[in-house]
């Protein structure tokens, strides 16, 4: 196993972070079995697991809780906050009262006085950047908390943020965790050298593609109805897996050709995928994200492999660098398109005037030309 410096931190990381999405009920419900996979995943030489609150609706934080209790100072443990936990308005977002009170509620399900590493899940475009660093820095000082990062931020915000943290004297986020994979390298344009500029630990979270990297999904062997697709609706809505949709035909054809490549070099789709990420500079880690024993020695595999500069130029043949062949794949672009009140000025409807010949009826000729 690799390890890595998390940034500017001096803390030590894996090059494989161990993700928990797939813990509990979105996933693996045996609690046991989910236990078991994160110990095997420690003994692996993995040092940094990475979960949120969102994730089963907390069950994800309780397992993960169970499993390194008696091994807490091994793990660099990261969670998340910002995505709804509850129905109510205020039981989600960025602002100071929701993490206060999600950062306690973490506490408890993981069973852990502190967390080393807590992420903004998603930006939040109603709170103002310096209230949400401003709690973050709280939680520092109160330590409840060692660290804040940022997930899915765009370029602008993550040096919004950073910009913020200097002017206002805040902790900053010393790490972002974009989305990258070789079907979607569009954060290799801009996240990830803003994140080397400002000396931040990136952890690529989906660098399977969600599944498009498994080696199931080839023009031979297509399988629509993945995991995925039948427990986890939510991830087709922005067209990730449709094949009716361009960028997806795209990414069939391409993750049909890299699976050859790999062949070539004497390797699975798998450890291709996962080397190629760790393979850039700015990555800290590759965040995978197994289900059960096959998937996690699948992935584990990787975690040395080193790609030769031909397999990375054949690569970048089949998918141009700076490319995502399905833009919905973006992160934060298409969270922000796709929503119309983002892109279009609120326009208050006016009550037309009523032109001056026709109050009363009547009838001018220069009203008609009008």
């Amino acid at each position: 196993m690799q390890y890595r410096t998390l940034g500017s931190t001096g803390v030590q990381v894996s090059s494989l972070c161990l993700g928990s999405m797939m813990f509990g009920k979105w996933g693996n419900p045996d609690h046991d079995d989910s236990i078991a996979l994160i110990r095997t995943a420690l003994d692996a030489g993995v040092n940094i697991i990475d979960t949120a609150d969102v994730y089963s609706g907390g069950e994800s934080e309780v397992i993960v809780g169970k499993a390194v209790a008696g091994r807490r100072d091994e793990v660099v443990l990261a969670t998340k906050v910002s995505s709804p936990m509850g129905p109510g308005l205020n039981e989600r977002g960025a602002s100071r009262r929701w993490i206060v009170r999600a950062c306690e509620e973490s506490l408890r399900r993981l069973d852990t006085e502190h967390i080393d590493l807590y992420q903004v899940h998603r930006p939040d475009p109603t709170t103002d950047v310096d209230e949400t660093l401003g709690a973050l820095s709280d939680l520092v000082r109160a330590g409840k908390i060692r660290y804040a990062g940022s997930s899915t931020f765009s370029p602008s915000a993550i040096v919004q943020a950073q910009w913020t943290a200097e002017r206002r004297q805040r902790e900053r986020f010393v790490c972002e965790q974009p989305p990258y994979s070789l079907l979607a390298r569009g954060v290799e344009t801009d996240v990830l050298p803003t994140c080397e500029a400002h000396r931040m630990g990136v952890l690529a979270w989906s660098p399977l593609a969600g599944g498009w990297l498994s080696g199931r999904w080839r023009r031979d062997a297509a399988d629509p109805s993945s995991h995925r697709t039948r427990t986890m609706p939510f991830r087709t809505t922005l067209s990730h897996y449709d094949l009716d949709v361009p960028g997806n035909q795209a990414k069939l054809d391409a993750a049909t050709e890299l699976a050859r490549i790999a062949d070539e070099a004497g390797l699975t789709l798998i450890q291709l995928a996962l080397a190629f990420v760790t393979t850039h500079p700015a990555v800290t880690a590759a965040v995978i994200g197994p289900r059960t024993a096959e998937h996690l020695h699948s992935q584990l595999s990787s975690a040395d492999i080193v790609l030769e500069p031909t397999v990375l130029d054949h690569i970048d043949r089949v998918v141009a660098p700076g490319t995502d062949l399905n833009p919905d794949d973006t992160g934060y672009g298409a969270a922000v398109l796709a929503d119309p009140r983002r892109r279009r000025r609120t326009v208050t409807p006016r009550t037309p005037a009523v032109p001056v010949g026709l109050q009363g009826g009547d009838v001018t000729e220069s009203t008609t030309r009008a």
